[in-house]
């Protein structure tokens, strides 16, 4: 197994600031424009291929600090890892060297075929032994730990015996990966099934934070009455997620941190503002944790 991740002391290119996931139609503004950015984002699955697509991102490459997000690798699917998936990503990775690296607590193949969701998984002990074993395949072929992000849901597996947050922290601590702490997706898992955040951030390891997301997400009201907060990325931070995230940065002093817009993707400039309000929470917050301005 590899060394247990670390992110205090950790070289990496990813700066303590805000960054923006890079989306396909602001590909051309980002080359020609040059935008004041500190780092980028982008789903590694997109790039597996060449052509001009690939070109983009070495040019983004030059100029910027790049994560990998992975969106496919399915690390909780019982039939195991595509080898060949994961093959392409390690190849990616050598290409690009990004200063991180992250996937999903989901799974999202069944029968060999892809599913376009990222589904949450029953926190079992079994699935957990799955994830532990994937999570450290991944590390070992990629060389260097990942990131491992945890999950929006909208309903609970009754056969779940393991809180989400012990979930975590078992698979960080037991495969030696670092977590990305979405705190839209805490927001919106909290309020569909009526836990609390703040004990989902407590019960993190704060040596294995190495990344935060925000996110937009929708408000979807059934018949019955009940809200339910829908993780679509399509509109801005909500108030109740930065207040939430301003609580992260406190416990965990600061990270780095991506906006995230995947659907009703607005003007460039639209995320430069929300990215632009992600850095005045961090310029707020001091290095050590529990030390951030209220």
């Amino acid at each position: 197994m590899l060394d247990p991740f670390r992110i205090e002391g950790q070289a990496s290119s990813i700066p303590a600031a805000a960054g923006i996931g890079l989306r396909f139609p602001h590909h051309e503004h980002v080359l020609h424009a040059r935008p004041s950015v500190a780092w980028f984002e982008v789903h590694a699955e997109n790039y597996f291929g060449g052509g001009p697509v690939r070109r983009t991102l070495e040019a983004v490459r030059r100029d910027y600090p790049l994560s990998l997000h992975g969106v496919g690798l399915s690390l909780g699917s019982a039939e195991g890892l595509d080898s060949a998936h994961l093959q392409r990503l390690a190849e990616l990775a050598r290409a690009m060297e990004p200063g991180l690296i992250s996937e999903h607590l989901s799974w999202s193949v069944a029968g060999g075929h892809y599913l376009a969701d990222l589904l949450p998984l029953p926190m079992t002990e079994e699935a957990l032994e799955i994830v532990c074993r994937h999570v450290q395949q991944t590390q070992e072929a990629l060389q260097r730990p990942i990131l491992l992000e945890n999950p929006s849901s909208y309903l609970q597996f009754r056969h779940s015996s393991i809180p989400e947050w012990e979930f975590l922290d078992n698979v960080a601590r037991r495969s030696g990966c670092g977590i990305l702490c979405d705190i839209n997706n805490v927001f919106v898992s909290a309020s569909n099934q009526g836990w609390d955040p703040l004990k989902f951030l407590d019960s993190l390891p704060a040596a294995a934070i190495g990344e935060f997301h925000l996110a937009g997400h929708a408000e979807v009201r059934l018949e019955n009455g009940r809200l339910v907060r829908i993780d679509d990325h399509g509109s801005r931070v909500a108030p109740a997620v930065w207040s939430l995230y301003q609580q992260a940065l406190q416990r965990f002093g600061p990270k780095p941190t991506l906006i995230e817009w995947d659907t009703d993707i607005p003007a460039f400039e639209v995320l430069l503002d929300e990215s632009a309000h992600a850095a005045d929470y961090l310029h707020a917050c001091p290095v050590s944790p529990h030390a951030c301005a209220a």
